[in-house]
């Protein structure tokens, strides 16, 4: 049972679960570097670093579970900002939030630091 549920997938799920990470990583630290080129004010720039390092994180598979609730909270965070304050688009922050949510659910997949670390090993007993 174990098996369906693993947070290391392989086949076209790991291909998936990487292409996820790719697109969300990218759009992660591109909106960052966007923003940080523009006036904005000290705590949002702060928000936006955050996100473009979980973006990092989550472009090499690296720590997924925290990378993704990180860029998860941020997002949201932005998103809040600017639907009060109807300053630029609030909706490319929250569909960054979910997909950050998504893969922090989901997992890293196959292709990623963190199924080469922490993924399930194969041990042989031949030698015993």
């Amino acid at each position: 049972m174990q098996r369906l549920f693993s947070t290391f997938a392989n086949g076209w799920p790991g291909k998936g679960l990487l292409l996820l990470r790719l697109i969300t990583g990218t759009t992660l630290i591109h909106f960052a570097i966007a923003n940080l080129r523009e006036d904005i004010p000290l705590p949002m720039a702060a928000l936006q670093l955050i996100g473009g390092a979980a973006g990092v994180f989550l472009l090499i598979g690296l720590g997924t579970p925290v990378a993704g609730t990180l860029a998860a909270v941020v997002k949201l965070l932005i998103a809040a900002t600017r639907f009060s304050s109807h300053s630029g688009d609030p909706w490319i922050a929250a569909i960054q939030a979910a997909l950050g949510a998504a893969l922090a659910m989901i997992g890293p997949g196959a292709w990623s630091i963190d199924a080469r670390l922490f993924g399930r090993k194969h041990i042989d007993l031949g030698d015993l």
